[in-house]
Order: structure tokens, then C-alpha cells, then sequence
């Protein structure tokens, strides 16, 4: 493991969470996709972080392969929205912490709802930024889940969507909660974490 540290690695750290990490600071890759092909790795496992902002005014986070792009009217109803867009590049900072090419889903200034393409689940971990520019982490979507709340998503070419995980899901944060999700198809409006009250666990 690399001995420089970024604060989502210091963040899994201190949550005792296994993860293996990866630099190309010391090369020309920009891209995901120019990262994967540089780093060796398989492009469908290399995840990118967006960030948007639902009609609501509320901030979403998904995050999806470095080659696909983001659907923003299925993206909007999987957060039960009626539209959604990118945020602008120069509000990312203020609002995550982060800047373009280095925003991670791990350690932002708040915390957002975060949907991750349904696509993560068919491999044994994702590789994603580690919040900062030339480092990533890899982790498994379970030891994923112990850090932030997620919920799976489809987001390309497909006749529904839903949400894949049905059990409950639980916030390693000072204040802990715990919130069900639950599977729906179609037209229904998802579930997300504002649906629920909160539950206090031991």
C-alpha cells in the first residue's frame, strides 16, 4: 500500500475498513478511462463520482462506470425528483470538498444521497477516486456500504428502474441510524433515506 494517505483513505482507516489504493499521479491519464487503461484495469469496475442538484434544490451523488454517462431523467427518478442536472464545476468544491477529477463519494462535506449503477454488484469490489487528483481506492460494495448510505440504481438504456438492495442499511456516523430499502420497479418513486425516520441501533 502506497504511504501517502488521502483523507478518504485516513477515513477507511479509521473505520477499520479494508481497501487497496492505486496512484497514477506520475502519469498523463485524465480520464477514467485513460486511468483504467494506464492502471491495467478493467474500465467497467472504474466508477466516477457526479455530483447534480434535483429541481427539489437538493444535492445527489451517483456514481457510475467511467464509461457510461448519467441519464439525468432516470437519474432524477431514481431520487424521486422531477429533474435533476449537473452541478457547475466551480460549486463543486464549495458544496463537496472536492475538486473535478478528484471527487469521491467518501468523505464530503455533507452527506448526500448517493446511488450507485446497478452494474457495481456484478463485481467483487469498485474502483473509485480517493479524493484527490492521481489516487483511487478499491473496496467491495458492502465495506462501501459501512462508510456511507448508498442505495443501487439504473441509469443507461433499460425498460425500468429499481433499487436492488432490500435489507437495511446502517450509518457508521456519531449519530447512528438505520433505514430499510426497499425494492420497487417502474414508475414507482424510490425510497431514499429522507423516507424513513430514523431508527437508533445499540
Amino acid at each position: 500500500m502506497m504511504e501517502f494517505k488521502t483523507n478518504v483513505m485516513r477515513i477507511l482507516d479509521k473505520l477499520k475498513v479494508e481497501y487497496k489504493s492505486y496512484s497514477y499521479a506520475d502519469t498523463d491519464a485524465i480520464s477514467g478511462t485513460e486511468v483504467a487503461e494506464t492502471l491495467g484495469q478493467n474500465p467497467d469496475q472504474v466508477f466516477k463520482t457526479l455530483v447534480t442538484v434535483g429541481k427539489s434544490k437538493k444535492y445527489y451523488v451517483f456514481i457510475i462506470p467511467v464509461a457510461k454517462e448519467l441519464e439525468l431523467k432516470k437519474a432524477a427518478q431514481a431520487v424521486g425528483e422531477k429533474s435533476i442536472e449537473m452541478i457547475k464545476s466551480k460549486d463543486l468544491l464549495p458544496i463537496t470538498g472536492y475538486i473535478h477529477g478528484g471527487c469521491s463519494p467518501i468523505g464530503m462535506k455533507k452527506s448526500f444521497t448517493t446511488t450507485i449503477d446497478e452494474s457495481a454488484a456484478a463485481h467483487e469490489a469498485i474502483i473509485f477516486s480517493a479524493g484527490k487528483i492521481g489516487y483511487q481506492v478499491e473496496l467491495t460494495l458492502e465495506d462501501l456500504r459501512r462508510v456511507i448510505p448508498i442505495q443501487l440504481g439504473i441509469f443507461h438504456n433499460s425498460c425500468c428502474l429499481k433499487l436492488l438492495f432490500c435489507h437495511f442499511t446502517t450509518f457508521p456516523f456519531k449519530n447512528r441510524y438505520t433505514y430499510p430499502s426497499i425494492q420497487l420497479q417502474g414508475r414507482h418513486r424510490f425510497p431514499i433515506a429522507r423516507d424513513f425516520a430514523p431508527l437508533p441501533t445499540g
